[in-house]
């Protein structure tokens, strides 16, 4: 009779948890669907593997560290030749989500975006063709993309789905706000709680909002006061030749926001505090007090999950045949 009684409070609870969350802007993350897991084991290779890049010393890993929550934690990212980069790495993590790829949206999905800082001669400074010259100098890479594509000759086709199948593994569930949305009400405390309902009043969630808490959408940066910044980067109107898109980027996800630091595409806000701060003041209209702030800030820490866990690929051997890399030139 007891367990009877258990069974039903548990399914009363998942269902009220359902529904709670159902009403909320933000959504709880989803486990991972849909996936090719041949494609993923690879991609994982290609991911930490340095050889992709002309100086041999630069992977995905580099600017998108999945020790240090999808990013490098740079103002901006370093590229060949100790290169500074021109924007800020958005977080790999639930990069699946996003809207498109790219701060100013120029890749439609992750595969697009894979191929793009193989051949960035202020990245990776390959090119496609080296980067498949590299690979099918390598047997066991040569053995791997036949098993998995069934194909004899490796193109940057595969080369780039099998990273973005990787990368659609990055999501990270559980966290305490995705505990919250889904009926624990103990998930939070009250100091997280104020900061949510803030985060609503205030209008956060129109542009954060969804299972990324983000990424779905463009808006400028500068709304209410212009945003300062000595950042050459137009955003979208980079892509689409559009006036009114100047100084547009993609909003960023806060999932794992503690994480993911300095902020903005121009990295210039090192702390959350900060960009609170920034945010209301430009987008909103609005000067948080410091006890509001905290109290988002608060919030906004509930949003980190699980980070990705998984055994370190072991990356096969070159060979007497495999381009030898050029670290400076």
């Amino acid at each position: 009779m007891n367990f009877k009684i258990s069974l039903i409070a548990t399914v009363l609870l998942g269902i009220s948890g359902q529904a709670m969350a159902a009403e909320e802007p933000i959504k709880p993350i989803k486990p991972v669907q849909s996936i090719n897991l041949g494609q993923v084991e690879l991609g994982k290779k290609l991911y930490f593997d340095p050889r992709l890049s002309k100086s041999g010393f630069i992977s995905c890993n580099s600017c998108h560290n999945l020790s240090m929550g999808g990013t490098d934690n740079l103002k901006t990212s370093i590229g060949h030749n100790w290169q500074q980069g021109p924007i800020n790495a958005p977080t790999v993590l639930n990069s699946s989500l996003n809207v498109a790829q790219f701060w100013d949206g120029r890749a439609a999905d992750l595969k697009a975006q894979a191929g793009g800082p193989i051949a960035n001669p202020g990245e990776m400074a390959a090119s496609h063709t080296l980067a498949v010259e590299v690979l099918e100098s390598i047997p066991e890479y040569v053995m791997e993309f036949k098993k998995v594509f069934g194909v004899d000759k490796i193109t940057i086709d595969e080369v780039t789905q099998a990273i973005a199948e990787f990368e659609k593994t990055l999501v990270t569930p559980n966290s305490d706000f995705d505990k919250w949305l889904l009926g624990d009400k103990a998930a939070l405390s009250g100091e997280e709680l104020k900061g949510y309902k803030l985060f609503k009043k205030s209008g956060c969630t129109a542009c954060h909002n969804g299972e990324a808490v983000g990424g779905n959408s463009f808006q400028k940066m500068g709304l209410v006061e212009a945003y300062k910044t000595d950042s050459k980067a137009e955003g979208l109107s980079a892509v689409t030749g559009k006036d009114a898109d100047r100084f547009k980027f993609k909003v960023p996800t806060l999932r794992n926001v503690e994480m993911t630091y300095p902020y903005f595409h121009d990295g210039e806000a090192q702390t959350l505090t900060e960009a609170v701060d920034v945010m209301g003041r430009l987008q909103l209209g609005r000067k948080f007090t410091d006890e509001e702030n905290g109290q988002i800030v608060a919030f906004l820490k509930t949003l980190t999950g699980d980070q990705p866990s998984f055994m370190m690929p072991i990356l096969p051997p070159s060979t007497d045949n495999t381009p030898a890399p050029k670290p400076f030139d």
